[in-house]
């Protein structure tokens, strides 16, 4: 799974949203604010992944307890799946 072509994330104001750009942006209207670790995981999603991919990379970046990073990323991408950003 990945982010569908076209998404950027962008800082504006301190804060930190994912765009839709070209082809995307005529399906897609709006933007995604992201905190820090949403763009963090955003950002590993431009590449095709999966879950625990992600989860790993967390995990080797920040001390946490992996069943509640798994928890907070399988409950990120669904939110993605569900406004269709997250291709298969």
């Amino acid at each position: 799974m990945k982010i569908k072509k076209g998404f950027v994330v962008r800082e504006v104001g301190g804060k930190k949203y994912a765009v839709a750009t070209g082809e995307v942006a005529k399906s897609f209207k709006g933007m995604l604010g992201l905190n820090d670790m949403g763009a963090l995981i955003f950002g590993l999603l431009q590449t095709d992944t999966t879950v625990q991919a992600v989860v790993d990379s967390i995990l080797n970046e920040y001390e946490a307890d992996r069943k509640t990073v798994e928890a907070d990323v399988e409950k990120f991408v669904s939110q993605l799946k569900s406004i269709d950003v997250i291709e298969e």
